[in-house]
């Protein structure tokens, strides 16, 4: 993708536009993974990126995904800037033995002497009638993980701030990409390498009565939640997180503190999720800044089935609006 000063352009489109920023800024960074340079990736996201930078700089792998995280890991302790793309969300899981074991103890195990600025994109969640393995919201597990930068951007101008901030952060940074919304919609997303802050979360709508705080793409969801409240009177604040780890909590507190109500949204199944952490964290500081128990409407405790009944498992805007109206029946 040509660089342009402004340009309405879906997500899939932010990022390929991201990464061709930084492949021409920064020498140092490069792109690799399975069928990323000739066919342009699984989901196109680096389409004409080795026809514009060359192979050397985006590289086809071989479909081992253990390979690719130990050679982003190598080309990372060594000075490169490596953004690596794991084809779905349940092909990572190979690779957690040098994400976890290696990239994010670098820092720490030689006392700051190396750091490992790589990014691992992860094409993540379900919608798009894919088969097994290929629609699973795993955050949760890398958020467990000192060390690691988790982020989920909810629409194609943060992911496109959200990824420069990520190439160009010197640790390692998890990237898990919401692809249901992919192609789903456009805005105008200016090629100005103008990064958006990591570790922070973006109120999207101010509101009065109940918090909403979600990320990826249920914050669709969640908006038109607030929408179909608003036709009752009812006045939603949402919070879309986008950096999980480490979690901005001051904006979800502060809002609790005006709403007294909380409803927290995830496509991830309910045990665990990172929705539990939040909650708890308002359990811990907010108590008494809260009116109404926390509310979460997840995913199931299942592997998500397949397309039939997909829709079916992730999120509603009918169930958002749901437990939004259980919290404020506590007064």
């Amino acid at each position: 993708m040509a660089a342009n000063d402004s340009n309405t352009i879906t997500l899939i489109e932010a990022l390929t536009q991201a990464m061709a920023h930084e492949l021409r800024r920064d020498e140092s960074v490069l792109v690799l993974g399975e069928d990323v340079g000739v066919n342009g990736g699984v989901f196109r996201a680096t389409d004409g990126l080795q026809k514009q930078f060359g192979p050397e700089r985006v590289l086809d792998t071989p479909l081992d995904e253990t390979t690719i995280a130990g050679l982003t890991v190598g080309l990372a302790s060594q000075g490169m800037r490596p953004v690596a793309e794991v084809q779905f969300d349940g092909f990572v899981y190979p690779m957690v033995d040098q994400i976890v074991c290696h990239a994010a103890r670098f820092r720490h195990r030689t006392r700051g002497r190396l750091s490992c600025p790589m990014v691992l994109r992860v094409p993540w969640g379900g919608g798009i009638r894919a088969p097994e393995h290929h629609s699973e919201a795993n955050e949760a597990i890398f958020t467990n993980i000192p060390g690691l930068r988790v982020v989920l951007p909810s629409s194609p101008a943060r992911a496109y701030g959200l990824l420069l901030a990520a190439i160009r952060d010197p640790d390692p940074v998890i990237f898990m990409e919401p692809k249901r919304i992919y192609r789903q919609y456009k805005e105008e997303v200016p090629d100005d390498g103008e990064a958006l802050p990591l570790d922070m979360c973006f109120v999207l709508r101010d509101g009065d009565d109940v918090t909403l705080v979600t990320w990826g793409s249920q914050v669709k969801e969640t908006l038109e939640a607030a929408d179909a409240l608003a036709k009752e009177g009812i006045s939603a604040e949402v919070i879309d997180v986008a950096t999980l780890k480490p979690l901005d909590f001051d904006t979800i507190h502060e809002s609790v503190k005006k709403t007294g109500r909380c409803v927290i949204v995830h496509e991830a199944p309910y045990t665990n999720g990172f929705g539990a952490e939040i909650a708890a964290r308002l359990a811990e500081h907010a108590m008494f800044d809260l009116v109404a128990p926390v509310q979460r409407v997840t995913g199931y405790d299942t592997p998500i089935p397949l397309f039939r009944l997909e829709m079916k498992y992730l999120p509603s805007v009918a169930r958002i609006v749901e437990a939004a109206k259980h919290t404020l029946e506590v007064s």
